[in-house]
């Protein structure tokens, strides 16, 4: 474990706490506490890595599988009108946090994208995380 990744805390953690929805045998999914939208989760794996390259085909294989349930399930709670799926490798490419891999998925709405996170420097959400928490989870349980 690296001690300042939020990563390798949150698998460390308490699940609620960190916010971690699922925990899979390689991986796991995690919201960002920091969502572009509702339903913004982040699909990481337990390995400290920050290239894709270097975990084996059985973890990138598992995040793939990993992202094609969460589309699922985002996609039954939420009903968007499409999905975001991607990940930044490196600070040049937008990562935020380069040093441990993970997947970006998060739902989209036509007409989502508006001003207020570079105007104002806030994000709008409709939901809290607690309640995006609750149902993500329990959607992943059933």
């Amino acid at each position: 474990m690296e001690n300042g990744c939020i990563f390798c805390r949150a698998a460390a953690g308490d699940d609620r706490a960190a916010l971690v929805v699922h925990r899979a045998r390689h991986s796991f999914v995690i919201l960002n506490r920091y969502p572009y939208t509702s339903g913004h989760v982040m699909i990481a794996p337990y390995g400290h890595v920050s290239r894709l390259y270097q975990v084996g085909d059985d973890v990138a294989e598992e995040m793939i599988r990993l992202a094609r349930r969460m589309e699922k399930v985002l996609e039954q709670l939420y009903r968007p009108d499409g999905l975001n799926l991607g990940m930044n490798l490196g600070e040049a490419a937008g990562a935020g946090i380069e040093q441990h891999i993970h997947l970006h998925l998060l739902p989209r709405w036509t007409g989502d994208a508006n001003f207020m996170t570079t105007v104002g420097d806030t994000r709008v959400l409709p939901e809290l995380l607690d309640d995006t928490y609750d149902r993500v989870r329990g959607a992943l349980e059933a």
